[in-house]
């Protein structure tokens, strides 16, 4: 490996995409996130000194450095199936600030990261206008949509990747995995391969006690590992629910006497809400609430037919749902349950984050 390529991390929450690129070489000058919790789980696992916690405007106010790769993934909830669709939600906007941050640096090569609906938007109709005739001229963008799952993590969730670049074309990553593997492409990893070897059971349903101190704030953490491994208490009502659902089932299953009014009124949509996972198959999109089976198919895939001893009832914890984003056992967190929930769910998968920092580094060497 040749000297370190210096990044920027913006939008960078708990470091998913630095966690991918840091392994290929390169070593971040900058990273910008507004969330207390979440810039402290950055600086915990990538250094405190280049971490900006604030707003981007701020941040754009000081000193940019110069650096070879700027990355992020701008706030995307204005684009999000699970969002308003408000073409004017402000969030919309964010990546403008990262264009400003990308004129200041003047890397070599961006990348934008975003939902898969960013690309069919009408703000990326307007970066597609920068790169023509705007402050992105210099730049040429290759850009799609990845499934996390076809690059070895146990996740199927698509996101939208620009790459922009200004040393030539850098075609997106191809497939390392598959559903169905032929030739050199390796089988998707499934979501035993994750968790498989996790104790069934958490004997608690708290965080330790543990504080630290970032940026002069103290923050609930740092937490690794089995720290994050704990239940919760749902109510008899739920377990039963949670009894009825087979792997990959959903709120289907359900016997009528044990329906909510809501589902029960609504005979369609909603198909993965009250699911349960596949031991061997990815799992779905890991959300910021995956915490709450009414969410999505985040119950515990152990689930036995003839012996009903032999089901684990209850949704996945805080360290399944960090290893389906293919964090490394060693990463530390910060915050609160509902705060370090919300940094899982919102971050890039490390594995699918490697797989651009791959092709950008082959690229600038």
């Amino acid at each position: 490996m040749t000297k370190p390529l210096k990044m920027i991390d913006l939008f960078a929450g708990c470091g998913g995409m630095t966690a991918g690129f840091t392994p290929h070489g390169f070593e971040p000058v900058l990273s910008v996130e507004w969330n207390l919790h979440a810039a402290a789980t950055y600086a915990a696992n990538f250094g405190e000194s280049h971490t900006f916690w604030g707003d981007i405007d701020d941040a754009l106010d000081g000193d940019i450095p110069d650096a070879d790769v700027v990355i992020g993934g701008p706030p995307c909830q204005g684009f999000s199936n699970l969002g308003s669709k408000d073409v004017d939600d402000p969030r919309n906007t964010m990546w403008k600030r990262y264009l400003q941050v990308v004129e200041r640096a003047n890397p070599k090569v961006f990348v934008i990261e975003n939902v898969d609906r960013f690309r069919k938007s009408a703000e990326f109709q307007l970066l597609l206008d920068e790169a023509d005739n705007g402050m992105l001229s210099d730049y040429t963008l290759t850009h799609g949509v990845l499934l996390a799952a076809d690059f070895g993590v146990a996740q199927r969730r698509p996101r939208a990747i620009v790459i922009g670049s200004r040393i030539g074309q850098i075609d997106l990553p191809t497939p390392t995995h598959s559903k169905v593997p032929k030739g050199d492409l390796r089988p998707w990893t499934t979501v035993r391969e994750r968790i498989g070897k996790l104790p069934e059971r958490p004997t608690t349903t708290s965080l330790p006690e543990a504080k630290a101190t970032y940026f002069g704030q103290v923050v609930p953490g740092q937490f690794k590992w089995l720290d994050l491994h704990f239940g919760r208490n749902p109510r008899e009502l739920s377990l039963q629910r949670y009894d009825c659902i087979p792997p990959g089932g959903g709120r289907f299953d359900l016997p009528d006497e044990l329906l909510p009014d809501c589902w029960r009124k609504k005979a369609t949509g909603t198909t993965d809400v009250m699911g349960r996972m596949r031991w061997d198959a990815p799992s779905l999109t890991i959300r910021t609430e995956f915490f709450k089976p009414e969410k999505g198919q985040y119950l515990h895939p152990q689930w036995d037919r003839k012996n009903p001893r032999d089901r684990v009832n209850r949704v996945i914890t805080h360290l399944e749902a960090a290893q389906l984003q293919d964090f490394p056992e060693s990463f530390a967190w910060c915050g609160s349950k509902i705060e370090i929930a919300k940094q899982i769910g919102n971050a890039v998968p490390v594995g699918l984050a490697s797989a651009v920092a791959g092709q950008i580094r082959a690229s600038l060497t």
